[in-house]
């Protein structure tokens, strides 16, 4: 992986193709990005590059951001994601990364927390099917046994259950850049991607293209 930016999510609109094709797309306000440390294989084992994104009041910085981002040579930012970049050596600490670095028609991997839906059962959460809806049953929309009894006396971990359904970090694949916007580093992607309005999303290159 090569190229990579972070975003937040705008909202979702519609364009219309040269040939009058509508295509559904997700808004997502890209950058610019400040690189804000440079990680080498000498110094610390691997190579990445850590970007900072939206501007954060001073004060509601603490005194080690401050002396961090003061070291960079940046203002302090509000999310600070690293990146494992194979040319993470081509870049330098305060070098801006811009929508321009993708362009129309690239292929692209979005990584972002989805939208919180609350408790659910695990019909809904996991999609499991229901009982008989005849009289009686008094089976309907129960997530069944949960293991046997004696052996091996407990619930398996990882079983399907009712819980906390949604916001974990999901990650959508082989999305397309539709357009790119320089000027106002817009990009617009195909389709939907995770997580609710003004949400943090990672765009990468795509590791299956």
């Amino acid at each position: 992986m090569k190229k990579a930016i972070l975003t937040t999510k705008v909202g979702m609109t519609q364009i219309f193709n040269e040939d009058g094709v509508l295509t559904p797309v997700t808004v997502l306000q890209a950058g610019p990005c400040v690189v804000t440390q440079v990680k080498t294989v000498e110094n610390d084992g691997y190579s990445a590059i850590q970007v900072g994104f939206v501007d954060k009041k001073e004060k509601a910085t603490t005194k080690p951001e401050k002396g961090h981002f003061d070291k960079a040579g940046v203002s302090p930012k509000r999310f600070v994601r690293e990146l494992r970049l194979e040319n993470a050596e081509e870049y330098e600490v305060g070098q801006e990364i811009k929508a321009d670095i993708f362009a129309e028609g690239d292929k692209i991997d979005a990584t972002a927390i989805s939208k919180g839906k609350g408790y659910a059962g695990a019909i809904k959460r996991h999609g499991l099917h229901t009982g008989p809806k005849t009289h009686g049953s008094k089976y309907h929309r129960h997530a069944g046994s949960n293991g046997a009894a004696s052996d091996p006396s407990k619930v398996f971990k990882g079983k399907k259950m009712a819980g906390h359904m949604g916001n974990k970090q999901v990650t959508i694949q082989n999305l397309e850049v539709v357009r790119i916007d320089a000027e106002d580093n817009i990009i617009l992607v195909k389709g939907s991607v995770p997580g609710p309005k003004k949400s943090l999303v990672v765009l990468k290159e795509s590791v299956k293209a």
